[in-house]
């Protein structure tokens, strides 16, 4: 098994150079995909990794959506060798110490997706942890359990063979949409999710690419699309659930 972090970027800069020199200092090979940046940005990312071996930076022509940046990334992942991805925020909202903790359960779990649940401190807007709540009561409806922990942290560990059967069969959403609906198809697919918590905390003068009105209309398109095909799938869905109460 071989792993690498993915880390999809757009226009955080000035988080991400305080964030990178402490993920190098974890010598695990880094594969960030930047969705577009300005220019700027982009300059100061390749200034930050020169004539770092152990780090591989790819592009986007224009701003595609986080999800989007995370697929490239699997892409190019595979295509280096790796077997698993870590994926992580560029903003340094996520934190490090815990990489370690879910690639080690991993490696013990390999066909496993496991994903940070997180725990905040006072700096977290209370319409993000609120809007979690949300979340967590549509994506248990849509999977007809209570699998998933956590719907929107976007640090986790991906073995590829799982992450690649599930973007091949279906579509997925490209933006903030994607870590959501990544999670709601493994379910469908049986693909088993743990859970460790880790704490994520929203830095001071930290950039939030989330737009209130547009992002919301997407989530809410989603939830909608999600319910109707776990309709369709609410038989196998049960069949899953009454397995797994008898194992």
């Amino acid at each position: 098994m071989k792993y690498c972090l993915v880390i999809p970027h757009y226009n955080h800069q000035d988080a991400f150079s305080n964030f990178l020199p402490r993920l190098m200092q974890l010598n695990i090979p880094c594969v960030i995909v930047d969705d577009g940046s300005e220019r700027d940005a982009v300059s100061v990312i390749n200034k930050l990794i020169i004539g770092n071996e152990n780090i591989y930076f790819f592009e986007h022509g224009y701003n595609r959506g986080k999800g989007a940046a995370v697929i490239t990334g699997a892409y190019h992942a595979r295509s280096l060798g790796f077997t698993h991805i870590v994926q992580i925020d560029a903003d340094g909202q996520h934190d490090i110490n815990d990489i370690e903790k879910l690639i080690a359960f991993s490696r013990e779990n390999p066909e496993t997706i496991v994903s940070g649940k997180p725990y905040f401190d006072v700096s977290a807007p209370k319409t993000r942890v609120y809007g979690r709540r949300i979340t967590d009561f549509w994506v248990a409806l849509e999977t007809l359990s209570l699998k998933i922990k956590d719907g929107l942290c976007g640090f986790r560990v991906y073995p590829l063979s799982g992450f690649e059967k599930i973007i091949d069969r279906w579509h997925l959403g490209v933006h903030m949409d994607f870590d959501t609906e990544i999670l709601v198809k493994a379910v469908w697919l049986d693909i088993p999710l743990h859970f460790i918590a880790t704490k994520v905390i929203y830095p001071e003068n930290s950039i939030s690419h989330f737009h209130y009105l547009r992002d919301n209309s997407l989530l809410i398109r989603l939830h909608i699309r999600l319910l109707l095909g776990m309709l369709i799938r609410s038989p196998l869905l049960l069949m899953q659930r009454l397995k797994t109460m008898l194992l």
